[in-house]
């Protein structure tokens, strides 16, 4: 059922492909984000060893104490560093999700124009290994999300960098998930991840240790999903659904309790974003007398900051 309504797309098609190997990529692309909110890609080139060291050094952290853990919490609200157990909840619920997460964040130089928008990322000292590991996982990531844009922008008829000019620089989230085994002691009204949709504009998800993904069906069904070895997830965001003037709309899914074995769980979810200042205003073909502009323009940055104020991950500014 899953792989009847979730389309598996090779990437190599797209970025070694012929041009009409290209185009039908883009189209499939899209057409899967649009009918279903969810495409599994395969061919995109990330090296297995990478996935499997980051996760390897990130089981080591969150499997360090409390104290320890806290000592890289509170950058900005969570933007960069640790934010710990229970303290982000879906937007319109007040229990918080069964998770800890760990974010790394855009690395620029010294002098770059972007360089003060964004906090620094938080290295944990007791893993030196980890900050070259993540960077390098980062980067691949960027590099991958950068092709899925460029074929949609194909297939939306746009100039080929209309989408990937904005993560240039830009605000690009790797996190780190911790899903713990449950335990008495958790709320019986909280499950790991509320049912939300993403902030951003698109989401890659490597494939995480354990089951729990679902996705909510345009006709309303919550199904799994589950990326195997080798394989992303790749999901429309809210920004993407504003700009496209719900053309594309955002994915709405969620993380469920284990029914069967009671195991702890991780993903690495990267959040593509553009850089602050990017405007987001609706894109003209996408306004029809059928669907007429839905949204006002807003900068990526203003955008964020509502949402975060949303999830309860900062408190708004009086």
């Amino acid at each position: 059922m899953i792989q009847t309504l979730v389309k598996t797309l090779n990437l190599k098609d797209f970025t070694h492909g012929t041009s009409s190997q290209r185009k039908a990529f883009a189209e499939s692309f899209t057409a899967g984000i649009k009918e279903t909110g969810f495409i599994i890609l395969e061919g995109h080139g990330v090296n297995p060893d990478l996935i499997d060291k980051n996760y390897e050094l990130w089981e080591k952290f969150f499997s360090l104490d409390t104290d320890t853990k806290k000592k890289y919490e509170g950058i900005l609200g969570g933007a960069r560093g640790y934010t710990g157990f229970g303290k982000e909840h879906a937007k319109n619920r007040t229990v918080g999700d069964l998770k800890e997460f760990f974010h790394v964040g855009q690395e620029l130089p010294v002098g770059h124009p972007l360089s003060s928008d964004y906090a620094a990322n938080v290295w944990p000292e007791e893993l030196p290994e980890l900050r070259q590991h993540a960077l390098n996982f980062y980067r691949e990531l960027e590099r991958v999300a950068r092709n899925m844009l460029e074929a949609l922008a194909l297939e939306m008829d746009l100039r080929q960098n209309f989408f990937s000019d904005m993560i240039q620089d830009g605000n690009s989230i790797l996190r780190t998930i911790h899903y713990p085994a449950l335990d008495e002691s958790m709320d019986k009204n909280a499950i790991r991840a509320g049912e939300h949709e993403d902030i951003n504009l698109i989401t890659l998800l490597v494939e995480s240790t354990a089951s729990g993904l679902e996705l909510l069906t345009r006709e309303g069904e919550w199904i799994p999903v589950k990326g195997e070895k080798g394989q992303i997830i790749v999901d429309a965001g809210d920004m993407l659904s504003r700009i496209s003037n719900e053309v594309i709309p955002a994915t709405t899914h969620r993380v469920v309790n284990p029914e069967g074995e009671n195991t702890s769980r991780f993903s690495m979810p990267f959040f593509v974003h553009p850089y602050p200042n990017c405007l987001l205003e609706t894109i003209p073909q996408c306004i029809t007398p059928d669907n007429p502009e839905k949204y006002p323009a807003i900068t990526a940055g203003d955008f964020l900051y509502q949402r975060l104020v949303e999830i309860g991950l900062i408190k708004e500014d009086k």
